[in-house]
């Protein structure tokens, strides 16, 4: 469900004001599964944008809507 206060253009103005930034992000996983990581903004899109992920000595890119962000299934937690 939408949290409310933020609109889906304000959250995108927010994560391209991140790009090329170091993020800690909480993605929900479901069944109270969140998984937290180190990441890196790397490129924005109209509908996606995609997060560089360093787990342990390799590289993984993994790709979230603007949308997850504005339900709270993904977090953006602190920058560094």
């Amino acid at each position: 469900m939408r949290k409310l206060g933020m609109s889906l253009n304000e959250v995108k103005d927010k994560i391209r004001a991140l790009k090329g930034s170091n993020v800690t992000l909480a993605i929900n996983r479901g069944r109270k599964k969140i998984d937290r990581f180190q990441a890196t903004v790397e490129n924005i899109y109209p509908s996606v944008f995609t997060v560089k992920v360093d787990q342990i000595n390799q590289l993984d890119t993994q790709t979230f809507s603007y949308f997850d962000v504005l339900c709270g299934d993904v977090e953006i937690l602190s920058i560094s």
